[in-house]
């Protein structure tokens, strides 16, 4: 890929958007990183992109960069990530989620530029949906969190149809691997990797049997840079199909530590599914994508990576 491509990752300092970033240099983009550093870490951003710290609730002040970067191609991660936050402050999530991206669609329309949105799988599609879940099924979110980034998806794919934009929106299952902060709202997977490291007893809420689809952060990075470079709108699960308890989770770590700690129970907490497992056989077929890392390797090199941290 030309390094004529030119393109604008926001949320490009966190977890999932500091590793498409990565993705994105490798296929030879020049890749400006947008991020107002709430979640994200400068140290994420890999040279030679450019990270710059920006807030995109602030509209002119990402307006005003896009028209100087003039992006051939943008990836939209930022986000407010959290169910549990969500339910607690849902006009922050709104702020975010919903405005946010209305602030970016709106800074780069003028480029005509594709956009690949992060949206999500789980949170989304709710407790009825068929396991493993297909682009199909209607959305029936139960947090406010899936609900503004079904609010999202409606924005995106309406400035397609509006503006004769390309879009693909991405629907990820629950996305883990290097550089997840273990603190604050994150996901589980950091949280106990960081709690066995330290000889800590984890928290299981629910009794442990409800599932997700854990996806290696590589394979969604790599699937981010595809559906940029594809060419053609479409709405896409990312997943590995395959459902995953929190018990099993935790013992895939447990055994990468070497630890025996028991965790302890609580209640499980509000807008949290009981099933999520992804269909992501469209995005096979239309890109030629499908994961490469399975769960328990993905999951032992996870635990690597903090335990050296």
């Amino acid at each position: 890929m030309s390094s004529s491509q030119r393109t604008l990752v926001t949320g490009g300092a966190g977890f999932i958007g500091s590793h498409v970033v990565d993705a994105l240099l490798e296929r030879g983009h020049e890749v400006l990183a947008v991020d107002d550093l709430s979640a994200g870490c400068e140290e994420n951003v890999s040279a030679p992109a450019t990270l710059a710290r920006l807030d995109i609730r602030d509209g002119a002040a990402l307006s005003e960069l896009a028209a100087d970067f003039a992006p051939t191609g943008v990836c939209h991660l930022a986000a407010q990530a959290s169910v549990t936050a969500s339910v607690r402050d849902p006009n922050h999530d709104l702020e975010v989620n919903v405005q946010g991206t209305l602030n970016v669609l709106e800074a780069v329309r003028p480029h005509g530029a594709p956009l690949v949105f992060a949206s999500t799988g789980g949170a989304l599609y709710g407790d009825d949906a068929p396991i493993p879940t297909t682009e199909s099924f209607p959305p029936e979110p139960l947090s406010p969190y899936g609900g503004s980034k079904l609010a999202g998806e409606a924005y995106v794919a309406t400035w397609s149809r509006l503006h004769g934009l390309t879009n693909v929106i991405l629907r990820l299952g629950n996305v883990y691997g290097p550089r997840q902060n273990a603190h604050g709202e994150a996901g589980v997977v950091a949280i106990f990797s960081e709690l066995l490291k330290d000889g800590k007893q984890p928290t299981v809420y629910g009794d442990g049997t409800q599932t997700r689809d854990y996806v290696y952060v590589g394979d969604v990075a790599r699937a981010f840079a595809m559906a940029l470079e594809g060419g053609r709108s479409g709405i896409y699960n990312v997943g590995t199909g395959v459902e995953t308890n929190v018990l099993e989770l935790l013992g895939h770590l447990q055994d990468a530590a070497a630890s025996a700690i028991d965790p302890a129970f609580a209640p499980l907490r509000s807008g949290e599914l009981r099933r999520s497992a992804l269909d992501s056989a469209a995005l096979t077929s239309n890109l030629d994508w499908r994961p490469e890392c399975p769960v328990g390797p993905g999951l032992a090199a996870t635990y690597r990576y903090y335990a050296e941290e």
